[in-house]
């Protein structure tokens, strides 16, 4: 058991960070298991090293957070303990993603590498399971990428068949057909732009969605392309589409290798290409875990429980695997 004083000049950033009722305190307490009595200005930390540590870091951060004129919610003090939780100090720090509508930051340590290397990489594999973000701050560094105008197009792609699912038995026409697998794409697309203007720039073709199949024959220069879903991919569309990589453009592959829904027996084309390019200059892998899951709690459980579940089948040990492992040649520069 320890104890640390933590003083911060700032009473009206303070009371940001407290929340309304202290409840932003409360959470703090009871994520960490550590006693927060405040006095004034001070606020003094009691419990394991270990978890007054991440106290001391994340109540640093939101007070900062708050000093920058920013809100304080729950979800940020959830990240703030996220981010908090890096061995030998606090996670590496990573720019912010500025769309219309918000502002997108870093909540966990993994995502923080992998926007990173989103900045600083042509190619970037973000591999991990649901609730990581993946997705979300691809299309967001996407929308980024094009509000500055380091690109002239955003290109949103999945492969159109999931789940055994083939689409001859599925009514309607072709647009009715594909629009349920590339629906999840729109959504975060509204979440960053105003409707009208992701409208308007659907028009425009200056972004389109639309199933990989779509891909096929075209070079895409000055854009930034996203493949979601990329598990379910051949190894020939992966090909495919990884060789669409055209002059000023950007491409950003994602996938959960445990969510595989092709046959039996079929090769998925994301494991395909991780072999394969292993080692190639300009190419980043990005893996999440169960500590990256940004979404509710139960959400962190559950995808935790089926890892244990898949290490047991495995003969696998609960230590895992390194949360990034940026695929570069030896010696060559980190992304």
């Amino acid at each position: 058991m320890v104890q640390e004083v933590r003083t911060y000049a700032d009473n009206g950033a303070l009371q940001v960070v407290f929340g309304p009722g202290n409840e932003n305190m409360d959470q703090l307490e009871a994520r960490l298991g550590v006693s927060l009595p405040t006095r004034g200005n001070e606020v003094t930390l009691a419990g394991a090293a270990e978890d007054v540590a991440v106290a001391v870091r994340a109540l640093d951060s939101l007070y900062a957070r708050a000093r920058a004129g920013r809100d304080v919610t729950k979800a940020d003090v959830d990240a703030a303990v996220r981010m908090g939780r890096v061995d030998g100090g606090p996670a590496e720090p990573a720019p912010t993603l500025r769309t219309r509508k918000r502002v997108i930051e870093a909540r966990s340590p993994g995502q923080a590498r992998y926007i990173n290397a989103l900045v600083n990489t042509e190619l970037v594999f973000g591999l991990g399971p649901a609730g990581t973000g993946k997705t979300y701050l691809a299309i967001a560094h996407a929308v980024a990428l094009k509000l500055s105008g380091a690109v002239e197009r955003i290109i949103l792609s999945r492969p159109a068949v999931e789940a055994g699912e083939r689409l001859g038995f599925l009514p309607g026409d072709l647009r009715e057909k594909v629009d349920p697998y590339l629906r999840p794409m729109y959504d975060a697309l509204y979440e960053m732009l105003p409707g009208d203007e992701v409208l308007r720039r659907l028009e425009a073709a200056e972004i389109e969605v639309a199933p990989l199949a779509f891909m096929r024959g075209r070079t895409l220069a000055n854009a930034c392309i996203v493949l979601d879903e990329a598990q379910n991919t051949t190894p020939t569309q992966m090909k495919m589409f990884l060789t669409r990589l055209g002059e000023n453009s950007r491409m950003i592959v994602t996938g959960d290798m445990t969510q595989i829904d092709l046959p039996l027996g079929a090769r998925s084309g994301l494991r395909d290409a991780l072999e394969t390019l292993e080692g190639l200059e300009g190419v980043a892998v990005c893996h999440f875990t169960h500590r990256d899951v940004v979404r509710h709690d139960l959400v962190t459980r559950i995808v935790k429980a089926y890892d244990a579940r898949d290490r047991r089948l495995e003969g696998v040990s609960e230590t895992g695997a390194p949360a990034t492992s940026p695929a570069r040649p030896k010696g060559g520069p980190r992304p």
